[in-house]
């Protein structure tokens, strides 16, 4: 993530957030969650514009990352090689609907601190668990990734048909690893770290408040109906937006078919409480130097202010 504070912005995902702080230079931060050993899940650096720079996933071999390079090629898709610090083989590639992507396969190894109760602070995220990105052609983005070997868990459609607004797919048994919903895009909705309980989103908004950032907590606590999840949405001090997450379930039975949702049914964003807010359906990151999009379906959700009443 581009910021556009770096001190400022460690401050927030260190004591507001509570990830750990590996290592820091003059214009990059890396930090991780408390039972992550690989060196960073999260790294932050020093801009004069506050971007989301690049979405990372793990491979588990230099052989996959020479087969996603082949695959690129014979595919006419955008890709290169780079040296990222503490990576092994990196790839970086343009995704269909122009997500800014990043392959690795080998990471520098940092002690875990997940039994280090002394130092957990705010929620304590254990882990980076998914991503969400609003895109213009969420089939597009589906028949993508699906394609590379994720499965759909639950989706949301048309109401009567499978016109998809919303994919949620996963490669590791959980419910989701990368998502994809309708809207203005490419953009970056949000990150979102696993915490060991529902009383840690708790904690984590009273850390929040106490810290003055109560105005950020964007959304929540709360529980979706998609992935079951109880989640917690703050913004940081550049509004780039993270969630806390907790309670989803696993996916790992091949024979299950993904959970479908009608578009217009409320209780797949939130099982109880008030809609979300209009700056959490329509603001998102963006990414450097890829032109925003309109979706090809018209987004219209009922928001919190819809629901009170306020233009």
């Amino acid at each position: 993530m581009a910021v556009t504070d770096l001190a400022k912005s460690r401050d927030f995902y260190r004591d507001a957030v509570g990830l750990v702080v590996t290592e820091e230079t003059d214009d990059t931060v890396y930090m991780r969650g408390l039972e992550e050993a690989a060196h960073h899940s999260l790294v932050l650096e020093q801009s004069d514009t506050a971007q989301a720079r690049r979405v990372g996933l793990r491979v588990r071999s230099d052989d996959d990352i020479r087969l996603a390079e082949k695959f690129f090629s014979d595919n006419n898709i955008e890709h290169q090689r780079v040296e990222r610090a503490y990576q092994g083989a990196t790839l970086q590639f343009r995704d269909p609907v122009g997500t800014l992507m990043e392959l690795t396969s080998e990471m520098a190894v940092a002690p875990r601190r997940m039994q280090r109760y002394d130092e957990f602070k705010s929620g304590a995220p254990q882990r980076i668990d998914h991503f969400q990105v609003v895109t213009y052609d969420v089939r597009k983005a589906t028949d993508f990734w699906t394609g590379l070997g994720m499965r759909m868990s639950e989706y949301t459609a048309e109401d009567g048909t499978d016109e998809l607004w919303g994919s949620w797919m996963e490669i590791k048994g959980n419910t989701h690893d990368l998502v994809f919903t309708n809207g203005r895009g490419p953009r970056l909705h949000h990150f979102a770290f696993a915490v060991p309980d529902a009383t840690s989103l708790i904690h984590a908004a009273d850390v929040v408040g106490a810290l003055g950032f109560g105005n950020e907590i964007d959304r929540g606590p709360g529980r979706h109906g998609i992935s079951n999840a109880l989640f917690l949405y703050l913004r940081d001090p550049d509004q780039h937006r993270v969630e806390l997450f907790n309670t989803h379930y696993q996916f790992i039975d091949l024979e299950t078919p993904p959970i479908r949702w009608d578009v217009t049914d409320p209780r797949r964003a939130q099982l109880w409480g008030m809609p979300a807010s209009r700056r959490w359906f329509f603001e998102a990151s963006e990414f450097p130097d890829e032109p925003v999009r309109e979706p090809l379906l018209t987004a219209n959700p009922d928001t919190l202010e819809d629901y009170l009443g306020i233009h």
